[in-house]
C-alpha cells in the first residue's frame, strides 16, 4: 500500500481533481511505474473506487501540451474504453482503439508518435472477452472493408485449439500476443526503445464480467 501511494504521487495520479500529466512528471516516470500505475487504476475503477476528477479542468490545463504516461491500443468495444477501465483523466494516455485490436501502419506510426514523439512510457495492448470482432473472425464474417481487419485476426485462430467454451476468449488472449509481436517485429523505432528500457511494450486481457485487466507476461 505504501509503495503504491508513493507511486501514484510521483506520477501526479492523486486525488486531486484538476491534476495533469506535465514534462516533468511524464520524465520521471519508469516504464514499470507507468504500468503499475494502470494497475492501480484498474484497481480502482474494478473497486468502484475511481477519482473524482473535474475534466473541464483538465481539458483547459492540458490546451497547451500533453505528457502522456502511455499508449493503450484497445477494441472499439463500446465496453472497454481504456480512460474508464485505467481510471485515467484528460491527457494521462493515449488511445488507439480498432476493432480487435490488430495492429496496422496507422496504429504502428501512432505509436510511434506516441513514444518516440511525445515520450509515452509504456505500449499496452488490450484485449477481452467475448470479443465481437474475434468472434467474427472464427465464423469468417465477410463485410466489405472489415473482412480485411478480421484477417488480422486470422494468425491468432490459427494458433489456438478448437472447442471449449472459452475458445473466443483463448483466441483473444492469443491475438494479443500477436499484436504484441507484430509491433516489435515491424516497428524499428518502438523495438529499439524496448531494448533500451525506455519503453515497455505489454499485452493485457480486460474481463467484462469483473472489470479487471489481467497483464500478459
Amino acid at each position: 500500500m505504501k509503495h503504491t501511494i508513493a507511486l501514484l504521487a510521483l506520477l501526479a495520479l492523486t486525488q486531486c481533481t484538476t491534476t495533469v500529466q506535465t514534462k516533468e512528471t511524464q520524465a520521471a516516470a519508469t516504464p514499470p511505474q507507468v504500468i503499475d500505475s494502470l494497475k492501480a487504476g484498474n484497481e480502482r475503477f474494478a473497486s468502484g473506487r475511481p477519482q473524482h476528477r473535474n475534466l473541464l479542468k483538465q481539458a483547459k490545463l492540458t490546451v497547451s501540451g500533453q505528457h502522456p504516461l502511455a499508449a493503450v491500443v484497445s477494441c472499439i468495444d463500446s465496453r472497454t474504453s481504456s480512460e474508464l477501465v485505467f481510471d485515467q483523466g484528460i491527457g494521462d494516455i493515449f488511445n488507439a482503439r480498432v476493432a480487435g485490436n490488430v495492429i496496422n501502419d496507422d496504429i504502428l506510426g501512432s505509436l510511434e508518435f506516441a513514444c518516440a514523439a511525445a515520450g509515452s512510457k509504456a505500449i499496452v495492448v488490450v484485449g477481452h472477452t467475448s470479443c465481437g470482432a474475434v468472434k467474427g473472425a472464427a465464423k469468417g464474417v465477410q463485410l466489405e472493408h472489415l473482412t480485411g481487419l478480421l484477417e488480422k485476426i486470422q494468425p491468432a485462430i490459427k494458433h489456438t485449439k478448437t472447442g471449449g467454451d472459452d475458445y473466443v476468449d483463448r483466441v483473444a488472449v492469443e491475438n494479443v500476443k500477436q499484436s504484441v509481436a507484430t509491433i516489435r517485429a515491424k516497428s524499428t523505432t518502438l523495438r529499439k526503445l524496448e531494448k533500451e528500457g525506455k519503453i515497455a511494450i505489454i499485452g493485457a486481457m480486460y474481463h467484462l464480467d469483473t472489470g479487471r485487466v489481467e497483464f500478459l507476461h
